[in-house]
C-alpha cells in the first residue's frame, strides 16, 4: 500500500512542527531543585520526629546548655556501645494516655460561668524481663476527674462513672485547662512504677523526667525533638551519629533541666534527624552516675525499636510503649458513651 501524503492543510502543518519539536511535557520533567532532601520516617499524621521553629532548624533554645561534661565541647564526638556494659535484667517502661470527655460550663449562683474539662486518663507499665525475652503488661490504673476553678463545682456521676472534682488556680481558661490534667496523670505514673520496681531494674519514663527526677535508675525518653539545644557545631555530632551511638552527656539549665544526651536508634539512611531520640536522668545524680546511665541506656533503648511496616512513628514509638499505649486507650472506655451519660448528667442536674 504507498505511503499516505502527508496533508498540506492545518492537520499536516500540525503533524510536522509535533515530529520536528520535543514535547515540551516531556522535555520538562526532571527534579525540581538541586539541593538534597530526605522523607521523615514517620506517618505525617502524627508530625515529624523533629518540630523546628518558625525560623528554622537552627534556632537555639534559650535554655544554658553546660556540654563540657563528659568531654570537653571541643573534643566532642559520636560514642559507641562501651564492651564492659551489659544490659539489665529488667527493663520497666512507663506511659499514660489522656483525653477529654466532655467541655462543659457551670453556672454559678451570681449568674456567672467557669469552663471545665471531663477528662479520663489512665497509666501503665510494661515489664521487660530480658534474661527470658518475654514481656508483660505489670499494673494499670485508671483515673477521671473534672477540672476547673469554679468554687461551687462538685464531682459529677455519669452513669457507673464519677469525675472527681480536681479544682485549678488561677482564672481557669478553657485554653489552659489541659495542661492541669498532666499532675494526676503523673502521680498515676509513679505510683504504677512504684508497684513493679525491682532491685537492679532500670525504668523508662515516656517524656521528660519533670516531677519525675526522684525515682531511682530512670530515665527520661523523649521521641520527639521539639528544640535544638547545642549550637550548630555540637548538633553536627549529634546528626552525623551512626545507629547505637550517642552524643556525650551535656547539662540542661532548664527549670526541669537535668543530665542529657542524644542517641540514635537503628533507622535506614534518612533524615538527619531520623531515628535520634533525647534521654535524660536527674540532675540531683553525680556525673558519673549520668554517663553509667548513658552507657546502659545504648545498650538496652535499640533492642526495642519499632519497625516503619508495624508503627507509624518507628524507630523512636518503642513497641512495649505503642502495645502499652493502645491497652490504655482502650481502658478508657468508649467517648462516645461517656459524652452521652455526661450530656445526660448535666441534664438530670438542672
Amino acid at each position: 500500500m504507498p505511503a499516505r501524503p502527508a496533508s498540506n492543510g492545518p492537520a499536516g502543518e500540525r503533524e510536522q512542527r509535533s515530529a520536528a519539536e520535543p514535547r515540551s511535557r516531556e522535555r520538562e520533567v526532571g527534579p525540581v531543585s538541586d539541593a538534597a532532601f530526605f522523607v521523615d520516617s514517620w506517618d505525617p499524621s502524627y508530625g515529624a520526629s523533629f518540630e523546628a521553629s518558625a525560623s528554622g532548624p537552627a534556632t537555639p533554645s534559650s535554655a544554658q546548655v553546660d556540654a563540657d561534661v563528659e568531654l570537653p565541647a571541643v573534643d566532642w564526638r559520636a560514642i559507641g556501645v562501651r564492651a564492659d556494659v551489659r544490659a539489665p535484667d529488667v527493663v520497666l517502661l512507663v506511659d499514660g494516655v489522656r483525653r477529654i470527655d466532655a467541655s462543659i460550663w457551670t453556672a454559678e449562683a451570681d449568674g456567672g460561668s467557669f469552663p471545665g474539662l471531663a477528662a479520663s486518663y489512665a497509666a501503665g507499665v510494661v515489664r521487660c524481663d530480658l534474661g527470658r525475652g518475654a514481656a508483660q503488661l505489670a499494673g494499670t490504673q485508671v483515673g477521671r476527674g473534672l477540672f476547673t476553678a469554679s468554687p461551687s463545682a462538685q464531682d459529677v456521676v455519669a452513669g457507673a462513672i464519677r469525675y472527681p472534682v480536681h479544682r485549678v488556680g488561677g482564672t481557669g481558661e478553657l485554653a489552659k485547662l489541659p495542661a492541669a490534667v498532666q499532675g494526676p496523670l503523673t502521680a498515676l505514673e509513679v505510683a504504677v512504677s512504684d508497684a513493679a520496681r525491682v532491685d537492679g531494674d532500670l525504668l523508662v519514663v515516656d517524656g521528660p523526667l519533670r516531677s519525675r527526677r526522684q525515682l531511682p535508675r530512670t530515665l527520661g525518653y523523649i521521641k520527639t525533638q521539639h528544640s535544638q539545644y547545642l549550637d550548630a557545631r555540637l548538633t553536627a555530632v549529634v546528626t552525623s551519629l551512626a545507629s547505637g551511638q550517642r552524643s556525650p552527656v551535656f547539662r540542661l539549665g532548664t527549670a526541669w533541666g537535668g543530665w542529657s544526651w542524644y542517641l540514635r536508634l537503628p533507622v535506614a539512611v534518612g533524615a538527619p534527624w531520623a531515628g535520634i531520640v533525647r534521654v535524660e536522668c536527674s540532675a540531683d545524680l553525680p556525673v558519673e552516675a549520668a554517663i553509667d546511665l548513658a552507657d546502659l541506656s545504648l545498650v538496652t533503648l535499640p533492642r526495642f525499636a519499632s519497625t516503619p511496616y508495624k508503627d507509624p512513628r518507628a524507630p523512636q514509638n518503642l513497641i512495649p510503649i505503642a502495645g502499652l499505649e493502645r491497652r490504655l486507650r482502650a481502658l478508657l472506655g468508649d467517648s462516645r458513651l461517656l459524652h452521652r451519660a455526661l450530656t445526660t448528667a448535666a441534664r438530670v442536674g438542672r
